[in-house]
């Protein structure tokens, strides 16, 4: 019997039944890609109580070709660290694994789905399934290519999203699912990182969804849709006419203080406001977030920096202009509460005006869980308030050439 049966956890190990997909949820860190590498190298080789025989032709599918290569493939837990024999040989200008017995482990992209075409498999491993570019074409395409064998598989590993690709998984009878914690692998996690991660995300929806696994939907009243956020991302913005990085300074500078709200966007031709970073920082002094919102600035070219002054007054241009002296600078001041700020940017959103030019989870998150009363627990919504004013920059300034020093 192989080694990783001996000392794996449960929850790692495929479950008993004719299952067609085995979806292992997880939170960050907790193993995921480990059990994933382990149970494709077992089917290859055919090795029990995994398989009864080798199985031959292995899909491997990552959100880019490049994590494929990276994690799946090479990673510290991937295939070529679980190889207890001969380690297999990749074969990169096919995109391919090749192991010692001849079985094959092709790699595919979930940004071209059609490359699953004309391929036919009896076993697929999915890793990071909720952050497929392409998820429903690239899933269905996979699903026709399953037909070799008397039983062919498919294991997908992934963090949790509420998205409906994943809900219509969980929910199909020929699914059996895993759930696993990052707490549940401590013994191979870095010392420390565990109580960092609770003390910075601790009790909030991120921390339920990254490090307990949990899938978490938007709260019911809400005032962001994620999943009209989802349907509108981006990869990447088109060319701009006028990037804006907003600050929303916190109050003190903690370990547990509130963070300093840090966040990109741009505004296109046609009027239309990409969100492009989140640079947020906890715990930080001014100079430290000052520093990383100029940084922000000089990377992306902006026109200007905004920045709210309700708790620093004339301190947070002070300390901008410390670290940038001659910044095109602009202090706002909130007059009116939360809601009631975020309540047009909102309606942006709803009208397609607003998209996301990659992920954003801890600032996603913060959105999800906006409603009336703030953000679960007492949290300051820091990142939402660098947005809505840099999203309410652009969009009051939207028909104006983009210049420096607006």
């Amino acid at each position: 019997m192989p080694v990783w049966p001996s000392y794996a956890r449960p929850a790692q190990l495929p479950p008993p039944g004719a299952w067609r997909q085995w979806l292992l949820i997880g939170g960050r860190g907790s193993g995921k890609t480990r059990a994933g590498a382990e149970w494709v190298r077992a089917m290859a080789a055919g090795d029990a109580p995994f398989a009864s025989r080798p199985h031959g032709r292995i899909a491997l599918i990552a959100e880019t070709l490049g994590d494929a290569r990276e994690v799946m493939v090479d990673g510290e837990s991937g295939l070529m660290a679980v190889s207890t024999g001969p380690r297999p040989g990749f074969e990169v200008s096919r995109r391919r694994l090749v192991f010692a017995n001849g079985a094959i482990a092709q790699i595919f992209s979930s940004e071209d789905p059609d490359a699953l075409r004309g391929y036919q498999f009896d076993a697929a491993w999915g890793d990071e399934f909720a952050k497929w570019a392409h998820g429903e074409a690239c899933f269905d395409n996979l699903q026709f290519g399953l037909r070799l064998g008397e039983q062919p598989r498919a294991l997908f590993t992934t963090t949790p999203r509420p998205i409906p690709l994943l809900k219509r998984l969980i929910a199909d009878p020929a699914t059996v699912t895993s759930h696993m914690r990052t707490a549940e692998n401590v013994r191979n996690l870095a010392p420390g990182f565990l109580a960092a991660m609770e003390t910075r995300y601790g009790g909030s929806r991120l921390g339920r969804q990254e490090l307990e696994g949990l899938m978490i939907d938007a709260r019911e009243d809400a005032l962001f849709d994620l999943e009209a956020i989802e349907r509108a991302r981006v990869r990447a913005a088109p060319e701009l006419r006028r990037i804006v990085v907003a600050i929303d300074p916190p109050a003190t500078a903690t370990a547990r203080s509130d963070a300093c709200g840090i966040v990109a966007a741009g505004s296109s031709a046609d009027g239309t406001v990409y969100v492009l970073a989140d640079a947020s920082r906890r715990g930080s002094k001014p100079h430290e977030w000052a520093r990383a919102a100029v940084a922000l600035y000089e990377r992306l070219a902006a026109d200007r920096i905004i920045a709210e002054v309700n708790q620093g007054g004339d301190m947070v241009e002070a300390v901008i202009r410390t670290c940038a002296p001659h910044v095109p600078f602009r202090a706002v001041r909130a007059s009116r509460g939360k809601w009631v700020r975020a309540e047009p940017v909102a309606a942006l959103y709803e009208q397609g005006r607003v998209r996301h030019a990659g992920r954003f989870p801890e600032l996603e998150d913060e959105m999800a869980d906006f409603g009336p009363d703030g953000l679960t627990g007492g949290r300051s919504p820091d990142r939402l308030d660098a947005l809505v004013w840099a999203v309410t920059a652009l969009m009051g300034t939207t028909r104006e050439p983009r210049v420096r020093g607006f």
